[in-house]
């Protein structure tokens, strides 16, 4: 395999909202909220639903990544109920290798609700389910050694048991590429991301808030000096002043896909994963690489979901 994807198997249901609903709900606009399955069931009652499809960051970017025709594979915990087995069915579709046994739990499989507001953006509440229970033993030691990368969520990682399984990963991996997911995330953990970033990761992925909030930082020149000093591969979306990779002492830039009828951001930053990752695994330079990720993001940005097709 190429790429094994671990992160948070969740069923996306993409609803249609105003900006009024996410006032009355007390919601941040751009953000993920965690709820409990009440709140989620109260904040669905009301909608519409668009579409509903297996999500998960990284297992969207498996996804691209399948689609480019990558051989990749994705762990990601489901139970063994309706949702569960609509999960893996989804994902067994698109050609991603499943690498999980699901077994029958006490919690359900999680699921996302993603509001798109009329200016396209998506604020997710995520009811996670038995997915953020993940352990070392749902790690499939074989799937890890037999795959070329492993691909981290941060939205996953979490004192405990989790991240005795990003460990345990990180150990088995050949290299270790992971998602800072969310500002909200790297808040949370902010000093392990950072020992992440600096120590563990060979290859990371944020865009410019979740970066600056990672490091302190007060411009992105700082991040770049920050970046130069640690000699990992940091690859930063910057909306729509582009992209820009760091590795060592080059630096690439990308710029952003000019006059595109933006319809969902949903997905963005993981088909840009996807795209920069083929290029990556295929040998293709990181300047060329950027501009597949940029290109994957535009596409995705000007339908509803983060499938391509």
């Amino acid at each position: 395999m190429k790429v094994l994807g671990i992160g948070n198997a969740i069923v996306d249901v993409i609803c249609k909202v105003d900006e009024n609903f996410l006032t009355k709900n007390n919601l941040t606009k751009s953000s993920m909220k965690l709820v409990d399955e009440v709140e989620f069931k109260k904040l669905l009652s009301n909608l519409k639903i668009e579409q509903t499809v297996a999500g998960g960051s990284v297992a969207n970017s498996m996804v691209g990544l399948s689609q480019l025709k990558n051989k990749v594979s994705f762990i990601g915990k489901i139970n063994d109920d309706k949702l569960g087995k609509s999960y893996e069915e989804s994902l067994t579709t698109e050609n991603v290798n499943f690498c999980y046994k699901k077994k029958s739990e006490n919690i359900p499989t999680g699921t996302c609700l993603i509001l798109v507001t009329p200016d396209s953006e998506r604020t997710m509440c995520t009811f996670l389910g038995i997915a953020g229970k993940i352990t070392p033993d749902d790690i499939d030691d074989s799937a890890v050694k037999n795959s070329e990368m492993v691909f981290l969520e941060g939205y996953l990682w979490d004192e405990g048991e989790p991240k005795a399984a990003f460990d345990k990963a990180m150990r088995l991996a050949k290299k270790s590429v992971m998602t800072l997911s969310d500002k909200f995330c790297v808040e949370r953990h902010k000093k392990s991301f950072f020992d992440l970033v600096k120590n563990k990761l060979d290859i990371a992925f944020a865009n410019e808030k979740e970066i600056i909030e990672l490091i302190n930082a007060k411009s992105m020149e700082e991040v770049i000096t920050f970046a130069k000093q640690i000699n990992k591969l940091l690859v930063i979306t910057r909306s729509d002043k582009g992209s820009i990779a760091i590795q060592g002492n080059y630096i690439y830039e990308c710029e952003a896909r000019k006059n595109l009828e933006i319809v969902d951001l949903t997905g963005a930053g993981d088909l840009f994963a996807a795209g920069f990752l083929h290029g990556y695994i295929n040998n293709v330079p990181i300047d060329k690489s950027l501009h597949k990720g940029t290109e994957m993001a535009s596409k995705i940005i000007q339908k509803i979901g983060a499938r391509l097709s």
